[in-house]
């Protein structure tokens, strides 16, 4: 029998569309974030090529900040692959709770959409399963347009970046926060996520009071994932 999910896995020109269309107000102001890395980037002696570059090849904020933090004459490699894998933790989350709709997509589909994955597409995302609507056109489309902006104020920020040298002056490192605890409240409701979340959150809290450094985001990531797994999903077989 045929589930409620059957076509929420759909993804074509138009759903990627309006999914970039509804994510570009966000993604505004992802270019006072990208600004900021392109002046502090450049600040530490990466070349303007090079500082495009990494934004677009790697397409995450924290974790680029985080390595110029490690950045030097003296790069240490191992210590640096550690603290970018221990921010990005959380994608693993994000991919078990995606793997419902996902899997059904043909692999070269299925990673180049995890390609622009981050927080904010990933939350508008669910959402909209949650609601019955096909999500992966704002997974994608949203993705695409958090990822442009990204890099057009990465741009700005090695020749300009000065004007948005620090934008929690101006309060802009509490909208991606406020933005996804909005997703959260909005989202679905019931026992299971409940759960998931209390799990992770819980977790990640003890972690955070006795582990090192930044283990509190691998925790919370790998104990919501399997969390999810355990708990199942909802209606995800066709």
């Amino acid at each position: 029998m045929a589930n409620a999910n059957t076509g929420l896995h759909q993804l074509d020109r138009s759903l990627v569309w309006s999914g970039f269309r509804q994510l570009t107000p966000i993604a505004l102001f992802v270019t006072a974030f990208g600004a900021a890395f392109g002046l502090a980037a450049a600040q530490a002696g990466l070349s303007h090529s090079i500082v495009i570059v990494m934004s677009m090849l790697v397409f995450a904020g924290a974790a680029q900040f985080a390595a110029l933090d490690l950045w030097g004459a003296q790069i240490p490699l191992l210590a640096m692959i550690a603290t970018v894998f221990a921010i990005n933790a959380r994608h693993l989350l994000m991919g078990a709770t995606l793997y419902p709709w996902l899997r059904r997509l043909p692999p070269v589909k299925r990673y180049g959409v995890m390609l622009v994955a981050s927080d904010a597409n990933w939350a508008m995302s669910m959402q909209a399963f949650s609601r019955g609507k096909p999500g992966l056109g704002l997974l994608f489309g949203g993705g695409l347009a958090l990822w442009v902006f990204w890099v057009i104020g990465s741009w700005i920020g090695t020749y300009f970046g000065n004007a948005i040298s620090d934008p929690r002056r101006f309060g802009l490192d509490m909208i991606m926060g406020c933005f996804l605890l909005a997703m959260v409240v909005s989202g679905e409701k019931n026992l299971r996520m409940v759960a998931i979340w209390a799990v992770a959150g819980f977790s990640s809290l003890l972690a955070y009071w006795y582990l090192p450094e930044n283990s509190h985001v691998i925790v919370g990531a790998l104990t919501g994932g399997v969390a999810g797994t355990v708990f199942g999903g909802q209606d995800d077989e066709s």
